[in-house]
């Protein structure tokens, strides 16, 4: 059987005994990403952590944190998600919205359109471009707060009384449809804002951008629905999905709104369809070897004997899963099993100790290279600089 490409391409920017560990959307502490964060929003203008304040603000949704303070005390995951709305040390959800930003001022203005002119920039991005920045992370938080529903059934003492557990799922259902649905005015309104070349039409042009973006939604759905169906306990321990279902998987639910977000910047400056192509490339790229680091972190970071809970529909597990087989991965749960109970740390040791761990290494240095290859072409410039940086952290270990 022939290797797929990122097994044999040697890896550009990681290096699998290095220690540090820096994430696209999150850091484990006071490290270079909070500089590289920092840097990247004074190229763009602003800083993107606060692109939703405006809706979240808003009496509409001031009424949802009154009432999602009713959740203190439980462990409903609706509350760390509403502190993260905006930024904490850990988490930046507002990530997506300036690698758009990001692009959108690499790739410049277009001197080529009179309507595009008559626009006023700031810090080299078209108003247009930010509200689709906006639009994109008010989505991808939708998205976030629809996750976190929680299953009723698997609830535990700790978690909470039933009663606010329940609270606190309907608050999700509503404050998620909430945002989506600001989200879809937001992008409805585009037309408003953006410039149309004499040599589109209007209406076709509008649909192009509005029908990427509604794309990535449909994207998300389909991807979040599929992880469900496959990943249920008894499932995703003993069978799981294969590596293809894995990849084709990720992209829908992590991968196409950045893509598709990047690339419909690019659409809204009139840049041509390579520029388009390149820029979706960088995003999707970007935004699989941020899952693969995410996923890989359990792996590179435990010491031998260590706790440490993973999920076995991660890249490493899956990985490993079709690389031993069927048969043999059934032993090695039976093995790591103890008093009917099963042994993570040994089953983690198991795992490491096979190709699993090292084929999703290589496959994140593979996305990392891929979007580094693709932002070349872009001009020099610090925008790109700052997009180079970004795409090189996430394949550091």
């Amino acid at each position: 059987m022939i290797a797929p490409p990122w097994m044999r391409l040697p890896c550009l920017v990681c290096s699998m005994p290095a220690k540090r560990t820096l994430s696209l959307f999150s850091s484990p502490g006071p490290s270079n990403w909070s500089k590289v964060v920092s840097d990247a929003e004074k190229i763009v203008g602003y800083p993107t952590s606060f692109m939703s304040l405006r809706c979240l603000l808003s009496d509409e949704l001031s009424n949802v944190a009154m009432h999602v303070r009713k959740l203190v005390g439980t462990q409903h995951p609706l509350l760390n998600t509403a502190r993260g709305f905006v930024y904490d040390s850990k988490n930046n959800l507002q990530m997506r919205g300036l690698v758009v930003l990001l692009l959108s001022k690499a790739a410049g203005p277009n001197h080529t359109s009179s309507d595009l002119l008559a626009q006023d920039m700031v810090s080299g991005i078209y108003p247009s471009q930010r509200n689709l920045a906006e639009i994109t992370e008010l989505i991808h938080t939708a998205f976030l707060v629809h996750r976190g529903i929680v299953n009723l059934k698997e609830l535990t003492v700790c978690d909470g009384p039933l009663k606010d557990m329940e609270f606190g799922n309907k608050m999700a259902v509503l404050s998620g449809d909430f945002l989506l649905a600001n989200a879809c005015t937001g992008l409805a309104q585009l037309n408003n804002t953006k410039a149309l070349s004499a040599k589109h039409d209007p209406a076709g042009f509008r649909n192009e951008v509005v029908e990427l973006i509604s794309s990535a939604i449909g994207d998300l759905v389909q991807g979040v629905y599929s992880e469900n169906s496959n990943n249920t306990e008894d499932n995703s321990i003993i069978a799981g999905v294969d590596t293809a279902t894995w990849e084709e998987q990720t992209f829908l639910s992590h991968g196409a709104l950045l893509a598709k977000s990047c690339q419909a910047a690019m659409e809204l400056a009139q840049h041509d369809s390579m520029s388009q192509r390149l820029a979706y490339t960088y995003g999707k790229h970007l935004s699989l070897g941020h899952k693969l680091h995410s996923d890989l972190q359990p792996f590179v970071k435990s010491n031998v004997g260590e706790h440490v809970a993973f999920s076995f529909s991660s890249a490493p597990v899956v990985f490993h899963r079709d690389i031993v087989g069927q048969e043999q991965w059934q032993q090695q749960l039976y093995q790591a099993k103890t008093r009917n109970q099963l042994d993570y740390s040994k089953l983690l040791a198991t795992v490491k100790s096979e190709k699993g761990v090292s084929a999703a290494v290589n496959l994140c240095c593979y996305h990392g290279n891929k979007a580094l290859e693709a932002i070349q072409a872009f001009p020099s410039s610090e925008a790109r600089s700052a997009l180079e940086n970004i795409a090189s952290a996430v394949t550091k270990f």
